[in-house]
């Protein structure tokens, strides 16, 4: 039953064949008509006939060689018509050299009115059943469902793509009703019959006006400053206000479902103009390596997973002490690439080296991207023994059987808090990379540390904290009004510790030119207005004070480390630091038993003496 429902389903495809063979026909019948003056062909039957039936096989081979009864011609753009076009030339083409070869006669000017009525004709029928289903499909939709009326920002190219797509998608949820663009030029023209009404200054006014439900933004290249600016002119109107995420496939041509549109995020506020790495020496050193991400369930560990998994890599190890995690990144895994990746998922602890020492030695890896760490500045400030327990001595205990099992090479995660550290997450973080630039001198395994601010979405972020304050009517709590962070995206950052690797040759310290850094203030205030609120008013701001261990600003580089430039444009080394290995392997001997006794005030001492750039906080210890 099936398999004739399939080829029923199949046989479908060819119900404009008959169509489209009467209208080939035609045209022959037109184009010898014509030249001979005569519709009624008379005197000229036997020659008519003698090369009719040549010019329908022709056709019909040529239309079936070309596929194209495989289109959806209801959703046909200039493509498909030029790829028919072509296929009448070709087909008309053929019937020429089929003629000559069987010495029929046909003359040149029948071959050239025959294409040009043929290709008419077919263009013609297909944009007639393109306009049929268009209108059937725009008032045949189940009325219930009401579109909202949309005014569009950007009335460029993008915006036409849109224009086009929605055109397309009948029944998408939309009804545009006007544009806006800065461009005063364009002014009252109209983009596929929607009218341009004014700037990104009369969004107001034209929402009001045109009675508009929704606001899409559809400006492609723009700096963040003047998107910030227009998104939060829109989000005043308190109308649901939407963007595309990937509006470069748009202006590439590239196919975007209307179902994509969603409503503007926070996110689409922060960060700054998205970096763009060649991504090629990435998959040059990863493809059919052997590859171990420790705590591969994090948010930045199991984006590294999926982007190694992508490059084709003999074997992925995820070691995480945390169970949920590592469990939803596998199955994640398993369903995007089955046997097609050679996955192996460990629950473990690196603060364990016997564990690790075990793993080392059943997976041999060839490259280790270390990301298992404690993250959270505020948690770890009474408790500085366990940051180093895990940080440090974890860290360390890899680093050590990295150099036993021959591992090439090893990019150790790191953060903006290292750098004059005020906490203690942030000083064990210095410490770690000070423990990758030591190794780095005594190992033939290249060691190295990538360093860069927040990310977005990550476990622990301000963002979903600030959305649940706002969902409980407020207030939003920020801790001080000039606090200020960088932000990146997590593509980005993994995008950074990928590259790091490819570009390693030992002992680096890898940055992200992150452009500028965003007052939390300001952060909390466009969430509140995209929320539909007005900040201080619907929705009030408090500030609690500076948490233990949090400064007002990060900084991504000590002033005595500099900056060396490197192949890609927004990506440096931070000059390293001369390190004496044995110091400061004599230094974590000595505060190896204060943390394994839990004495906090004397771990804090001796970070202070390995990491004389921390500034503790006081009083936060006993």
């Amino acid at each position: 039953m099936n398999s004739l429902y399939n080829a029923l389903l199949k046989a479908k495809r060819y119900v404009l064949l008959p169509f489209d063979l009467v209208l080939w026909g035609s045209a022959y019948y037109f184009a010898y008509a014509i030249l001979h003056s005569s519709f009624s062909l008379k005197g000229y039957e036997e020659e008519f006939l003698a090369t009719f039936f040549l010019y329908l096989i022709c056709g019909t081979a040529v239309f079936l060689l070309f596929r194209i009864y495989n289109k959806m011609w209801q959703y046909a753009d200039i493509v498909e018509y030029l790829y028919i076009g072509t296929a009448c030339v070709v087909g008309n083409a053929a019937f020429v050299i089929s003629s000559l070869l069987l010495d029929l006669p046909v003359g040149i000017r029948a071959y050239v009115l025959a294409t040009i009525l043929s290709t008419f004709f077919i263009f013609l029928f297909r944009f007639v059943y393109k306009m049929n289903k268009v209108i059937d499909a725009k008032y045949n939709f189940p009325t219930s469902r009401k579109k909202k009326r949309l005014l569009i920002v950007g009335g460029g190219e993008a915006c036409a793509m849109i224009l086009s797509e929605l055109k397309r998608n009948p029944q998408n949820s939309f009804e545009p009703v006007c544009i806006v663009d800065d461009d005063t030029t364009k002014f009252k023209r109209t983009i596929q019959g929607v009218p341009i009404m004014g700037t990104t200054d009369d969004v107001a006014r034209l929402c009001d006006q045109y009675s508009v439900d929704a606001i899409l933004f559809a400006i492609a290249n723009i700096s963040l400053k003047e998107k910030n600016r227009i998104i939060n002119l829109c989000a005043a109107t308190k109308k649901e206000v939407n963007i595309i995420p990937d509006l470069y496939k748009v202006m590439t041509g590239q196919e975007v479902p209307m179902g994509t549109i969603r409503q503007v995020e926070v996110e689409d506020l922060l960060g700054r103009e998205p970096i763009v790495l060649d991504m090629k020496p990435v998959a040059k050193y990863v493809a059919g390596r052997r590859v171990m991400v420790t705590g591969g369930g994090g948010t930045i560990g199991s984006e590294l997973c999926r982007q190694v998994a992508k490059f084709a890599p003999q074997q992925l190890v995820i070691v995480d002490i945390y169970e949920n995690n590592a469990y939803e990144i596998q199955q994640e895994l398993l369903r995007s690439y089955g046997k097609a990746l050679d996955l192996s998922v460990e629950i473990a602890s690196i603060r364990d080296r016997d564990k690790m020492d075990v793993l080392f030695s059943r997976y041999r890896p060839e490259i280790i991207f270390h990301a298992a760490a404690h993250k959270h500045v505020p948690l770890m400030e009474p408790v500085p023994e366990e940051a180093v327990k895990n940080n440090v001595f974890g860290t360390l205990n890899l680093a050590q059987l990295a150099d036993k099992y021959g591992v090439k090479r090893f990019v150790q995660i790191s953060t903006d808090k290292a750098v004059n550290p005020t906490s203690v997450m942030g000083t064990t973080k210095r410490i770690c990379e000070m423990i990758m630039q030591s190794m780095d001198q005594i190992s033939k395994t290249e060691f190295v540390a990538v360093r860069f601010g927040n990310v977005l979405g990550s476990n622990g972020s301000v963002i979903p904290l600030f959305k649940e304050q706002i969902r409980k009517g407020g207030p939003v709590t920020v801790t001080h009004p000039d606090i200020i962070r960088y932000f990146m995206t997590i593509p980005e950052a993994v995008s950074l510790v990928l590259t790091a690797g490819s570009l390693a040759k030992g002992g680096e310290i890898f940055v992200l030119d992150m452009g500028q850094p965003v007052h939390i203030r300001d952060l909390a205030e466009n969430l509140i207005r995209l929320s539909g609120f007005r900040p201080n008013e619907d929705i009030k701001i408090e500030y609690t004070g500076l948490r233990p261990g949090e400064k007002l600003y990060e900084e991504l580089l000590m002033d005595e480390e500099g900056m060396k430039e490197t192949p890609y444009e927004k990506i440096f080394i931070g000059r390293p630091i001369d390190i004496c290995p044995d110091d400061l392997w004599r230094s974590l001997d000595e505060m190896r038993p204060l943390a394994y006794s839990n004495q906090p005030d004397k771990v804090i001492a001796e970070l202070q003496k390995i990491v004389p750039t921390f500034t503790p906080t006081p009083n936060n210890h006993s």
